[in-house]
């Protein structure tokens, strides 16, 4: 098993879960908190978050944003939390190598299909969040530009994820393609 150190881009997907779970859980899932538990630096970040972005998904969610937070408590949080492990772990038949190819004698093949499905779902969800906030009247491009900096990035490792996913899927399972049988591109 290779260490996670040497597999720079499954380190900066290990950093970037580390990050994820704590900020969806004391900012993005505030709302599902019983008001009776929730814990009063969750509403200080929460408060503190919308008097400095604006963000108005955070003021005032439109009803596919409040789905977008669903899909974050039943879909990022166990799959972030799981990732953070199976990287850890090297649990990938097509982990990253020392040289950046891949490498096959390392354990169950389940990271990379579940990290394409999460880096689609994401770039699909941020872009959305993207389209919409440019799109806001009374928001100045000072404004936009500030609420850029924290959405782009976040589109920005999606869809490298998922063209990192999506190669490492091919080049295992072009491994595997049976001698005398037609390649699939």
């Amino acid at each position: 098993m290779t260490s996670i150190l040497s597999r720079k881009r499954d380190l900066a997907y290990l950093a970037f879960f580390l990050i994820h779970v704590p900020v969806m859980l004391c900012l993005d899932l505030a709302p599902f908190y019983p008001e009776s538990l929730k814990p009063q630096f969750i509403t200080d970040i929460h408060t503190f978050y919308v008097g400095t972005y604006g963000d108005q998904f955070f003021s005032s969610p439109p009803a596919w944003f409040t789905f977008y937070t669903w899909m974050e408590l039943l879909y990022h949080i166990p799959l972030s939390v799981w990732a953070i492990g199976a990287l850890l772990r090297g649990s990938s038949s097509t982990c990253e190598s020392e040289a950046g190819t891949t490498n096959g004698d390392a354990g169950n093949p389940k990271l990379p299909i579940h990290l394409l499905i999460f880096a689609v779902q994401t770039a699909v969800t941020t872009s959305t969040c993207i389209a919409d906030y440019l799109s806001w009247s009374g928001f100045s491009s000072e404004q936009k530009l500030e609420l850029g900096k924290l959405y782009v990035p976040y589109l920005a490792l999606s869809v490298f994820m998922g063209v990192d996913m999506y190669s490492r899927l091919n080049a295992s399972l072009s491994k595997r393609t049976p001698a005398g049988q037609n390649k699939v591109e």
